[in-house]
């Protein structure tokens, strides 16, 4: 099985688990950002990939699956 590389990692699973449980309890991809900016993280586009970053430092943590979004 061939491995794809990637300039981006995918996100922790940890982070995404938290903010996959506040998509799900958002009305909104608008209240969701503000929820998770709660946390910490924001959502950066990047040539079509969605990153999230960290508020404070605005470091990279990793992309987003295109799935999430489905």
């Amino acid at each position: 099985m061939a491995q794809i590389e990637t300039s981006t990692p995918m996100i922790d699973p940890a982070v995404f688990d938290v903010l996959a449980r506040e998509r799900a309890i958002s009305l909104s991809t608008r209240e969701w950002k503000f929820r998770i900016a709660g946390y910490g993280y924001g959502i950066r586009d990047e040539n079509g990939t969605r990153v999230v970053t960290k508020i404070a430092t605005g470091t990279s943590l990793g992309c987003m699956p295109d799935s999430f979004y489905a």
